[in-house]
């Protein structure tokens, strides 16, 4: 018993370094998308003035800020291009330190006792990482179909309007062009990758784990007439094992292109 128990603090005490470890590499991360994003929109905003920088040249003499502005865009693209090069290194260090802490979590695992309620438990506690996984992956995959949704009402709307008004405006022939072909490259992503399906089956699945794992803990439903709470784990384990099982076949499915669905109905 003492052996089992000195694992089991160690394990948890490997959990918790785990974790201070993923929060580590979340920020690094969040840190290393917003220097991106520093870099995109200097370069957007570079091109930009760089644009009306030549048009002013060709046209009539620039005005200083003009060139006051494209230089501190062009400085800012840089500032954001090193210190994501900087910070790159960073996040490969926390990335494999990361890798290695979830390989000894999963090693002292490995050393309890499979059949013992300490073992289950822990499981059980590990049911709370898939269902945020499932969920953040749900949000996910909802905020880009969304986004395409968004896409393909607006510019819909607005083609609409700019070829109505090509006649009187012929440059918005073009206009009406892009948003066409947005439209129809928002819509092919959207029927090709299934954003709303792979949202709605992640989420089921999550819904689902937290039920039986409420149900689990205050024995309600299923586990109600277990007689103690091993047997409730057990059960646990395997509804768990089953609904993330679901989810793979569900997740092959949307894999699979139409023409093989086709072919196997």
């Amino acid at each position: 018993m003492t052996q089992s128990a000195d694992g089991l603090n160690e394990y948890r005490e490997k959990v918790k370094e785990y974790e201070l470890a993923a929060n580590s590499l979340s920020h690094l991360k969040s840190t290393q998308r917003a220097y991106w994003g520093m870099i995109i929109a200097g370069g957007l905003l570079a091109l930009l003035l760089g644009y009306s920088v030549i048009i002013g040249l060709w046209r009539e003499k620039p005005l200083i800020t003009q060139y006051v502005g494209l230089i501190l865009v062009v400085l800012i693209m840089v500032l954001g291009g090193w210190l994501a090069w900087r910070n790159s290194p960073e996040v490969t260090e926390q990335n494999l330190n990361l890798r290695n802490l979830a390989h000894d979590k999963q090693t002292l695992a490995a050393k309890l006792p499979l059949d013992t309620p300490e073992a289950l438990r822990i499981y059980r506690e590990s049911a709370l990482d898939w269902i945020d996984h499932y969920r953040t992956r749900a949000t996910r995959s909802r905020r880009i179909n969304n986004l395409f949704q968004g896409i393909i009402i607006v510019a819909s709307a607005v083609a609409s309007t700019a070829t109505a008004i090509t006649g009187e405006f012929p440059p918005m022939r073009w206009a009406a062009t892009v948003l066409s072909a947005t439209v129809t490259v928002s819509a092919g992503l959207t029927a090709y990758f299934k954003f709303r399906e792979r949202g709605h089956g992640l989420q089921t699945t999550a819904d689902e784990l937290e039920k039986h794992y409420t149900a689990a803990q205050f024995k309600l439903d299923d586990f109600a007439n277990d007689k103690d709470e091993q047997a409730r784990l057990e059960r646990f384990a395997r509804y768990a094992e089953r609904l993330k099982e679901e989810q793979r076949k569900r997740e092959l499915q949307l894999e699979q292109s139409p023409e093989r669905s086709g072919d196997r109905n």
